[in-house]
């Protein structure tokens, strides 16, 4: 199949080891290079090691990881009424039920190291903080003139990671002038901050359909090293559409297009 041109100098940024192949299913294959941006996980140790290994026999020739610390935000947004802020998004309560949890599971083993040990940075402060190092490390790797597909604003499913992923790479278009594609995949949770990103001109965008054999492969080797993130259960899209990052939320009554979405639920 003759690739479209939009896939010329391209490139994926995934926030974490599977994304580059849920949301971009149709095109992983046939990108020059993908850009991983997270590795480890506090809440789970031993996932950074199992994630390495995976990535390091996945079947595309050129992957990079920036093994940037995960801070475990999904969920913590007030997803009924989203708002966005300079690093991602703004948490709700959710956030702070969390970072409970996160202080008693990293409190523990420090117990045994001795006085004045202190759970490392809140989830909310290694949030804003991964904003910049996300940056930063895309700094040196994105270049005018490619293709660059990312995280939809909304974050597929909304997800508070791949919204700040999305908005350092799209503070890098502006800077650098490369092109920015997302795909088309929403959910219940995201479709009201998707809507805001609605507007009344009928946007132009390319279907393809998807490869659920070259898809498969790639889960499996995930599923091998056991950080297989996603529901197994899960049936690949028929096709998929992509078009331009929007450069803006709709200051204005959301109006009746955006593109075709891949909808569903959780």
């Amino acid at each position: 199949m003759k690739s479209p041109e939009f896939l010329d100098r391209s490139v994926i940024v995934a926030a974490h080891p599977d994304d580059e192949i849920l949301w971009f299913t149709a095109i992983m294959e046939r990108v020059e290079k993908i850009i991983i941006v997270f590795q480890d996980f506090w809440a789970h140790p031993e996932l950074g090691a199992a994630r390495a290994a995976a990535i390091a026999e996945l079947p595309h020739p050129n992957v990079t990881c920036l093994q940037i610390a995960e801070p475990g935000t999904n969920g913590c947004a007030d997803w009924s009424n989203p708002e966005l802020t300079d690093t991602g998004i703004k948490f709700g309560r959710e956030a702070t039920r969390r970072e409970v949890g996160r202080v008693v599971k990293t409190l523990v083993p420090m117990l045994d190291r001795g006085p004045g040990k202190r759970p490392s940075q809140s989830i909310e402060n290694h949030y804003d903080k991964n904003y910049s190092t996300i940056y930063q490390a895309l700094d040196g790797l994105l270049e005018p003139g490619t293709n660059v597909f990312t995280h939809n604003p909304w974050g597929e499913y909304g997800h508070e990671d791949h919204i700040q992923v999305f908005r350092a790479v799209d503070r890098l278009r502006r800077e650098k002038q490369f092109r920015l594609w997302m795909s088309n995949y929403c959910t219940d949770r995201a479709a009201t901050l998707a809507t805001s990103y609605f507007t009344p001109l009928k946007p132009d965008f390319v279907r393809l359909p998807s490869d659920p054999v070259y898809a498969e492969k790639v889960a499996d080797v995930y599923r091998k090293h056991d950080c297989w993130t996603w529901n197994d259960e899960w049936r690949w899209f028929e096709d998929e559409c992509y078009m331009e990052a929007p450069v803006a939320q709709n200051s204005i009554t959301p109006g009746t297009h955006l593109f075709p979405l891949n909808f569903f639920k959780l």
